[in-house]
């Protein structure tokens, strides 16, 4: 069993289980019940998403010291109690399921998603 990590709208691959949402917000212009039939989550976890100062950062990061700062303080952010044992339950779920962690971003290293696949890593989980 394993954890996929994907750009959240993008078509579902064959067998991959529950789709994730580590968004701090909703898809705009999408009504709730079309979430998942549109291929953005099943779930919504705003717990393993960046806090919106945090996000206002990550946006406005132009190079690689801005974006390793950015990094650093997610960190911080997912050692609170809260986000690391979600991240706990996480990575222990993927020796028992395949599902799916996502983010809109376009390009994963530049997206929080990067730092979760690190940090589920570290924790063990089975990531593809």
């Amino acid at each position: 069993m394993t954890i996929f990590i994907v750009r959240l709208g993008t078509p579902r691959a064959p067998g991959e289980g529950l789709r994730l949402g580590t968004v701090r917000r909703p898809p705009r212009g999408v009504p709730k019940k079309d979430f998942a039939r549109r291929d953005f989550y099943d779930i919504w976890l705003p717990n393993l998403a960046p806090s919106a100062e945090l996000m206002a950062q990550a946006h406005a990061a132009t190079t690689d010291g801005e974006w390793a700062a950015f990094k650093r303080r997610f960190e911080a952010e997912m050692k609170q109690p809260q986000a690391s044992h979600l991240l706990d339950a996480l990575a222990a779920l993927s020796h028992q399921t395949s599902f799916v962690l996502g983010c809109y971003c376009e390009v994963e290293d530049r997206c929080h998603r990067s730092v979760l696949r690190r940090l589920l890593q570290a924790r063990g989980a089975d990531v593809v």
